[in-house]
């Protein structure tokens, strides 16, 4: 049988609070309509994550994916709970579903190994995969004030995606490189003398500490796109821009302690405590992009 609207809202909902570990920091301080709204996203984009991430076969995961495209085109005909949220949701707001298809296209990236040639194009992969997201989320949040045409908003959400992109992208060197992925730009790795390989312990090998070197020039270059893309938050309401903060605030925090320390991504996947978290979320409500004690 077909979900009702609010028991397909509902799954999405523990979707999110069983596989969001950072975004459901932010998405709790929305009101309940954009509350269910944000999850149905997030749990459809979740889904298109995990194929890329899972166990499949290649040809079964590349299957996966062009089923979601049709899927993006046939919404109200779907009688699967995250569908169904997907489209009322896309009924309620402005959902630009043509996001999900560049999300789509961003993780058939990563069937296969990666390797990232120059900048230009890991923002073209970064735009796919989390910029796709910001863009998703604006639809949601919409602008409070006037005197910015949405496209230019768009653009904001966009580039505060890439800057979120390139956080995942430092923090995860380590985890990617087993699974045959390098997102750093090989031209630049050539240029500081860098390299991406683990030792005998199976942490980053860094031996002359070229490779932290770029990681702090990586790390201060995303701060940069931080700063573009908070250019949104004056045009959103409170809620929603307390929610956007805590997103981004969690991120921008990760930022700031692996350009001060890039070892620390040496040998683990760095993350912040639930309170820690908590910390930010509980700062951006009070409208101040603060983050917590390094």
């Amino acid at each position: 049988m077909k979900p009702t609207v609010a028991e397909a809202y509902a799954a999405c909902l523990d979707i999110t609070r069983a596989e969001a570990r950072n975004f459901s920091y932010g998405i709790r301080l929305l009101p309940p309509p954009k509350r269910n709204a944000l999850s149905a996203l997030y749990a459809l984009a979740r889904r298109i994550d995990d194929i890329g991430d899972g166990d499949l076969p290649l040809e079964d995961k590349r299957n996966a994916l062009a089923g979601v495209r049709k899927d993006l085109g046939r919404l109200d005909d779907l009688d699967e709970p995250v569908y169904v949220a997907v489209a009322d949701t896309a009924r309620r707001y402005p959902v630009p579903l043509g996001a999900f298809e560049e999300l789509v296209a961003g993780v058939e990236t990563d069937l296969c190994d990666v390797r990232i040639a120059d900048f230009d194009e890991l923002v073209v992969y970064c735009r796919r995969v989390a910029g796709s997201v910001g863009r998703l989320c604006l639809s949601i949040f919409g602008p409070s004030t006037g005197g910015t045409d949405f496209e230019t908003l768009a653009l904001y959400a966009d580039q505060l995606g890439i800057a979120l992109q390139q956080t995942n992208i430092l923090r995860d060197i380590r985890e990617d490189f087993t699974n045959g992925r390098i997102y750093l730009p090989s031209d630049e790795l050539e240029h500081f003398g860098a390299r991406v390989a683990l030792d005998e312990h199976g942490a980053l090998d860094d031996p002359q500490g070229r490779l932290a070197g770029y990681i702090r020039y990586a790390a201060g270059r995303a701060q940069d796109w931080y700063s573009l893309g908070w250019r949104l938050l004056p045009y959103l309401d409170r809620r929603s821009g307390a929610s956007c903060r805590a997103m981004s605030g969690i991120y921008h925090h990760l930022l700031r302690r692996i350009g001060a320390n890039p070892v620390l991504v040496y040998d683990q996947r760095l993350s912040l405590s639930a309170g820690e978290k908590a910390q930010v979320a509980l700062a951006s409500l009070a409208g101040r992009r603060k983050s917590v004690p390094s």
